[in-house]
Order: structure tokens, then sequence, then C-alpha cells
């Protein structure tokens, strides 16, 4: 019902202004974010029906997002710790030891086969956080920072 709603708002903004809109905040009618909702329709077209995306193409003129438009996925908790890790080696490679100081930023590159991108992370803040939490990070974790060099409190 309310993809419904949305749909035939557009449909009528589309009727009486002729100009589609695309981004969030453009054009709001009956209290509806018609921009906000169009990049929905453009973000999401995978998750639509079949019908729904018949509509959106012929009916409002919408096509789906080219791929340098989706954002990024986000990075879950392995992801964001595998990174550190990969810095905290990096470290110990370079240093001998894991003794960083709490304010030190480490840079990193990483990437697959279709680039690379340079990342600077919180490595100081990132093991003394780890070193707090010693007690509560998994036996395989611990074992992997103490494997390079980590000095538990």
């Amino acid at each position: 019902m309310e993809w419904q709603r949305a749909f035939h708002l557009v449909r009528q903004h589309l009727e009486v202004r002729g100009v589609l809109p695309r981004t969030p905040g453009q054009v709001v009618h009956q209290g509806e974010d018609l921009g906000r909702w169009v990049r929905a329709q453009r973000l999401g077209w995978d998750r639509l029906t079949g019908a729904q995306q018949w509509m959106c193409e012929n009916v409002l003129g919408i096509d789906p997002a080219a791929q340098d438009e989706k954002p990024k996925p986000r990075r879950t908790h392995a992801d964001k710790w595998a990174l550190n890790y990969t810095a905290a080696c990096q470290y110990y490679e370079r240093e001998g030891h894991l003794q960083v100081p709490r304010g030190h930023v480490e840079r990193i590159v990483t990437g697959d086969g279709h680039g690379q991108e340079e990342r600077d992370l919180k490595l100081g803040s990132w093991i003394s956080n780890q070193r707090s939490r010693a007690a509560t990070l998994p036996p395989e974790r611990v074992q992997q920072l103490s494997e390079i060099g980590m000095r538990w409190p």
C-alpha cells in the first residue's frame, strides 16, 4: 500500500510538473519525500517485483541505479578487526613490537584486483582497546595478537 501510494504521488507530480524528482528533499508531497522514494527504487531495483520494475520504468521513467551510484557496502566488525590486525602485523614487522603509542595512526594499503586504497587506521587506540578487552576477546583473536608480540596487561 505504501509503495502504491508513493508511486501514485510521483505519477501525479510528473503529470503536473513534468520532471522526475531524483534527489531526497527536492519534492515533498502529502508528507512523502518523492525524491527519496525515487532514489530508493533505483538503489533497490533488484528487490522490486517484476511488475513494480515495469511500472517504474514504463510509467515513471525510473531506471535502475548504475553500479557506481550504489553506496559501498558497510564493513562488518570482522572486516574492521581484520583491517586493524593487518595494520598491527605491519607495525610489528617494521618496529619489532606492539608497544604502539595511543595516538599512533598506521597507514595500510588494501585492495583487490580492481584497485588499491590507502587507509589510515587508529592503531594505537585499537591496540589499547584490545588489551582492555582481553578477557572478552575470542581465544583465536587473543592467540593471533599474542603471536605477533602483543603484551597483555
